[in-house]
């Protein structure tokens, strides 16, 4: 945690959140600061949608076999825009830096490298929408037990076995989901 904000560290949901389309959530925190928080559900796939039938739509020609990796739901808001995590060996003029060796992009360019053999990121994963929070509101859903945080791995940002990436983020904090009650306590 940098200056007490929490880019670049995943939160994870406790059972019982209030919000249902955050149950289970692994998201990676993106951009933070005391005017607002940034981030992208890692575990949320789109059903059916693939990376390269969506840059199919954006009409993005690939000179490259790709992967059917699955598009994932970023968060609810502005579901319709898009944006791409992935390793540092692509670098857009726009590219954010979220994290040691990992950084974000919103433009067609990052698409278009992703379908071609030059400049193309050797991982990366593309969400549609980002959960965003306002000043101060997660550092208060921190506070009210509401998320765990931890650091993040390639394999929870950049794997696809979705089901069990809750879990997973769970255990590198030495939590037993199975042990985890749903309301929160103040002792």
């Amino acid at each position: 945690m940098d200056g007490g904000f929490f880019s670049g560290q995943l939160l994870i949901a406790m059972p019982g959140i209030s919000d249902p389309r955050f149950e289970r959530a692994l998201i990676l925190i993106c951009a933070h600061d005391d005017q607002h928080a940034m981030g992208l559900a890692l575990n949320s796939p789109a059903d059916g949608l693939t990376v390269p039938d969506l840059l199919e739509k954006l009409e993005i020609v690939s000179t490259i076999e790709l992967p059917p990796d699955l598009v994932l739901i970023g968060g609810p808001v502005e579901r319709e825009r898009g944006f791409v995590l992935h390793t540092t060996d692509y670098q857009g003029e726009f590219s954010l830096e979220v994290s040691d060796g990992v950084a974000l992009s919103a433009t067609r360019e990052v698409l278009e490298a992703m379908a071609s053999h030059n400049g193309a990121p050797s991982k990366s994963v593309l969400a549609l929408g980002y959960a965003g929070w306002g000043a101060g509101q997660l550092e208060n859903e921190i506070k009210e037990n509401v998320w765990l945080t931890c650091e993040p791995d390639d394999e929870l940002i950049f794997g696809g076995d979705y089901e069990t990436k809750w879990s997973r983020a769970l255990a590198k904090l030495g939590v037993d989901p199975q042990r985890l009650g749903t309301v929160a306590g103040r002792a």
